[in-house]
């Protein structure tokens, strides 16, 4: 009987790894030196270099496939609430806080420093997402700690603010660095805060003793952390007294607080990340800012998270597209690449321009933060985060099954990095507020003073005179702003329109006219549409890819 081979295996992509994420991005590269972080980049190359390796790779697909668990007791029978991770886990955590992506703007002096962090984050969301969570909240939470009562920020700040990753479950004072979670929402409110019911009543002085908390949390993220900023009112039956609460997981004295973690969440996505439910029996919190200002104080961290989720989810894009366009130039159908047939070209080559785009908004997005003090340029970034976070975060599950399908089933399966990167994808449009929550927002940024708008309009004239449709849609926005009421019903159109101007106004600007005409020409006219691969004919896709994953 003859032989046969039968399982020679070629025509099949090698994966993507052992690149370097920042080099092979030039949009970043020139994202970080346009809006002021030059200064970073070799940080970030050498950065970039780490996270494209096969063994950094290796880390995330541990950390995602064996999740956390929940500890309840020791073996003598006593309530721990420990959280049990993978040493992948841990891996990256290190290396996260190591490169300072939870403070560095917080101590760095340096201009550009958000910028800086933005290209960081960016990198990061291409390597594991889960463990952006806990990153997020602790340097989003800074602002926020620094109006505890001074023996809590001179305790907990500098290790917060610590390069060292420290997930030994002690109290503060035994710790070398330590991070910050956010408990807010509870069964019955969800978005609506103000309808929690976890109560807290002063122990002492309200202002600088401890405070008892009983209530619930539904949604309390990253219980490992060694603190979390909780929302508990502070008069029965009433939500004026809506306080923010800092609630340590060790008291002072070393003994454990009374926060009993209920179950971890067996989410969609965020697999490598504990989310949990908790409840208060009688645990004791400090007062964070004034009584009954919980609702403000929460909005400044909700306005840095939501930030991250605009760049977490501009990492997740660009990993989808580089993954799926490295696939694309090495297999083979119909006799050549599956990048060089034309439809194929006109999918992946739409999908590098809304990449680009997020990126270029981003990093456009995280300068606002950098020069806050400029009354412009923070009523800009009020209106352009939670815009932003609403179109980008919307935009990103269909550009993750767009890239899925571009591979295939070799891209529907667990064996690599797409089903997981799809999976991601929707959390940063539900969590610190979904696609309504933001628009709203966007109406009230607006609604508040003319100066959101008049910052939206100057960032916009800087790209007029480039493009005649460009022009046109400026032109309609600003009849549209000029209205002194704005429809509810029409928010979403309102967001998607923003940032869609902004996108356009900074592609005009600075990316070659390969790139922003086609965006222009697809996006502005009449929408962006359902579906990706719809750019014009005379579209230059060889330039766009070749400009999408350099060598």
């Amino acid at each position: 009987m003859a032989d046969f081979d039968t399982h020679s295996v070629f025509n099949q992509a090698s994966p993507f790894q052992d690149v370097n994420l920042f080099a092979c991005d030039p949009a970043l590269q020139e994202a970080v030196a346009r809006e002021g972080a030059g200064w970073a980049g070799s940080q970030l190359y050498a950065l970039g270099w780490d996270l494209g390796q096969a063994e950094m790779q290796e880390l995330a697909r541990q950390a995602n496939a064996q999740g956390p668990r929940h500890q309840m007791y020791d073996r003598g029978g006593r309530r721990v609430d420990e959280i049990e991770f993978h040493p992948a886990w841990h891996s990256i955590m290190a290396r996260m806080i190591s490169e300072g992506v939870h403070a560095s703007p917080w101590d760095s002096g340096q201009p550009g420093a958000h910028v800086a962090r933005a290209a960081q984050y960016l990198l990061f969301g291409q390597w594991e997402n889960g463990a952006q969570c806990p990153v997020t909240m602790s340097f989003a939470s800074v602002p926020a700690l620094r109006q505890a009562p001074p023996a809590i920020v001179a305790t907990w700040l500098p290790k917060l603010l610590s390069r060292q990753y420290d997930a030994h479950s002690r109290p503060v004072t035994e710790k070398t660095g330590v991070l910050i979670g956010m408990g807010m929402t509870e069964k019955q409110g969800g978005t609506d805060v103000r309808a929690n019911t976890t109560f807290a009543r002063p122990l002492g002085d309200p202002a600088q003793d401890a405070w008892e908390i009983v209530g619930h949390k539904w949604f309390f993220s990253a219980p490992q952390c060694d603190a979390h900023l909780i929302l508990a009112q502070t008069e029965p039956g009433s939500s004026r007294g809506l306080s923010c609460f800092f609630v340590p997981r060790f008291l002072p004295d070393g003994q454990r607080n009374a926060i009993r973690v209920q179950r971890l969440k067996d989410k969609l996505g965020n697999k490598s990340n504990a989310s949990s439910e908790v409840e208060f029996h009688g645990a004791q919190g400090w007062l964070v800012g004034a009584i009954g200002r919980g609702v403000p104080t929460i909005l400044e961290m909700g306005s840095l998270t939501r930030l991250d989720c605009v760049i977490g989810t501009a990492g997740i894009l660009r990993a989808a597209l580089t993954h799926a366009l490295h696939h694309a130039r090495q297999r083979h159908v119909f006799g050549k690449p599956l990048a060089q047939q034309p439809l194929m070209q006109n999918v992946l080559a739409d999908l590098a321009l809304e990449s680009e785009a997020a990126t270029a908004f981003a990093l456009r997005l995280a300068r606002c933060f950098d020069e806050s003090a400029d009354p412009a340029q923070q009523a800009l970034g009020r209106l352009l985060t939670p815009a932003g976070k609403y179109w980008l975060c919307k935009r990103g599950p269909g550009f993750g099954a767009e890239a899925m399908e571009v591979m295939g089933g070799n891209g529907y399966v667990e064996d690599g990095p797409l089903a997981r990167l799809y999976r991601e994808l929707p959390v940063n449009s539900i969590w610190e507020g979904s696609g309504n929550v933001m628009c709203l927002d966007v109406l009230r940024a607006l609604a508040k003073s003319h100066a959101a708008r008049d910052a939206l309009l100057a960032e916009l004239q800087l790209a007029v005179g480039r493009d005649p449709a460009f022009d046109r849609a400026l032109s309609a926005l600003t009849l549209s702003l000029a209205s002194p009421q704005q429809d509810e019903t029409m928010a979403r159109v309102l967001a998607e329109r923003i940032v869609l101007l902004v996108q356009a106004g900074l592609l005009l600007r600075h990316a070659p006219p390969y790139v922003s005409q086609p965006f222009v020409a697809s996006r502005l006219p009449e929408g962006p549409g359902g579906a990706y691969g719809r750019l014009p004919a005379s579209t230059d896709f060889e330039l766009i890819l070749g400009r999408a994953l350099t060598a």
